[in-house]
């Protein structure tokens, strides 16, 4: 309950610091066709987002017959979840990850890579399925389109107030404006990756209720943490705004500060689901 109402705070954040944006440096005819264009883009991408993303990944489509382990699995945790099944992929990679994606619980899919399956046990890959079943059901592809959507408008009205100046330019400080326009899109990013990161810790939770195996999914993710930080995922490194789909961080960059990651941190994480158990 703490991370939907988390969640539900970043979003007025969001949706507040754009409409202070848009005030200042575009009006009310600069916001809305920062927020029309911005929409349409993402409205795009959520309506493909699932043909787009496993196209990216090269993920191949898998039934009982081809993978029936992964396969039943997942009708069985989907069925416990009250979720329709999804379509199942499987992604030939070594590093050890999980997304799921879909527009809704009816357009839904689940993709694992082959790593993930030959590094965790039976139990420790139900809990990895249950989180991303958790994604689905809670519809996250849905708030993080409407997240991205706002955050991009703010980028679109600060580079709009870089090149045309603010509405009123001629009675605005340079220096707030100018001031405006570097921040306001670090911020919107700022809070679009806490925004992913409340998101995690509530799929955590929600999956540990599917499973009804809390430590499941703790050992899980410290085993994929330790073995995803060694091996590449060259998918993930050409389209690094899918890396917040998966279920821990695919890309190789070792220095970012937490602020600036789409994931919680796998420690905090592993705690919060031992709490649990």
């Amino acid at each position: 309950m703490f991370n939907w109402f988390k969640t539900a705070i970043l979003m007025a954040a969001i949706m507040a610091l754009f409409g202070v944006v848009g005030a200042m440096l575009g009006g009310g005819q600069g916001m809305m066709l920062a927020l029309v264009f911005g929409g349409a883009m993402n409205l795009l991408a959520y309506w493909f987002s699932d043909a787009m993303v496993l196209r990216m990944y090269n993920a191949q489509e898998v039934d009982e017959t081809s993978a029936p382990q992964l396969w039943r699995m997942v009708r069985e945790l989907s069925q416990a979840a009250g979720l329709p099944m999804p379509r199942v992929y499987l992604i030939d990679e070594a590093q050890p990850n999980a997304f799921a994606t879909g527009r809704n619980p009816e357009h839904a899919a689940v993709a694992a890579t082959t790593g993930i399956l030959q590094l965790l046990s039976a139990r420790e890959l139900r809990g990895v399925i249950a989180h991303e079943l958790a994604h689905i059901k809670h519809r996250d592809i849905l708030i993080s389109t409407i997240s991205a959507t706002v955050a991009g408008a703010i980028s679109a009205l600060a580079q709009f107030g870089m090149f045309f100046g603010s509405r009123d330019g001629e009675r605005s400080n340079p220096v707030v404006s100018i001031l405006i326009m570097i921040v306001a899109p670090i911020a919107a990013m700022l809070i679009q990756f806490a925004i992913s990161r409340a998101r995690e810790f509530e799929a955590d939770r929600g999956g540990a209720g599917i499973s009804r195996d809390p430590n499941a999914l703790a050992d899980a993710l410290g085993k994929i943490d330790r073995y995803a930080r060694g091996l590449p995922m060259e998918a993930a490194e050409a389209h690094p705004a899918t890396a917040q789909m998966m279920i821990i961080n695919p890309l190789s960059g070792g220095g970012v500060a937490g602020l600036f990651s789409t994931h919680p941190s796998t420690e905090e994480r592993i705690a919060r689901l031992r709490a649990m158990a």
